[in-house]
């Protein structure tokens, strides 16, 4: 089934050290090994949207990289800022010409988004809209990049689940990095 014939998937795909953090405990990712190997453009070719908290967005929604960073980074963040985006936050109020704010009733605005005609959409983060987005049952698939680093403490990537997720996993790469990415269906009960 071609991509624009099924439905968008929310795809929830991060970086995560083999301890379960998805950030230092200074909100440090320099421990994420970004290399081509790891099909990240690929990845990036298949969404046209992103999801973001709104500390996320602040953080990230509007990175700019260094000049002294390799050219698959600076490729990844042109595609990233290519994407239409949209921020969850109870508070924040601002529309811009970059981001769309959602406020409420977010089971519907996101239905509404994935019945859109597009390809498929990027949860990026961070861990409380994840942990929203996991209680509503809105993510479709988890696409874990596991780091080979145990950072020890720092900001867990799932917080305050109160029911069991069983997944089933579909596919699962091992990159020369050390990096293993594993991608989940949420199994149907």
């Amino acid at each position: 089934m071609d991509m624009k014939e099924r439905p968008r998937r929310i795809i929830l795909d991060l970086a995560v050290s083999l301890d379960g953090f998805i950030e230092g405990p200074r909100g440090e990712v320099d421990w994420c090994i970004m290399d081509s190997e790891m099909g990240f453009i690929d990845f990036l070719n298949h969404i046209d949207t992103i999801f973001y908290g709104r500390k996320s967005y602040d953080l990230w929604g509007q990175y700019t990289p260094k000049n002294e960073v390799s050219d698959t980074e600076k490729e990844i963040w042109k595609s990233v800022h290519g994407k239409e985006k949209f921020m969850f936050s109870k508070t924040e109020k601002r529309d811009g010409h970059k981001v769309t704010v959602i406020n409420d009733n977010i089971i519907e605005q996101v239905n509404k988004l994935k019945n859109k005609p597009g390809k498929d959409i990027w949860l990026y983060g961070g861990a409380s809209l994840i942990t929203s987005f996991l209680r509503f049952g809105l993510v479709d698939e988890f696409r874990l990049s596991v780091h080979p680093v145990i950072l020890g403490e720092g900001k867990p990537l799932f917080i305050d689940i109160k029911k069991r997720l069983n997944l089933r996993l579909v596919d699962t790469k091992r990159f020369s990095s050390g990096v293993v990415q594993l991608c989940y269906h949420l199994k149907k009960e």
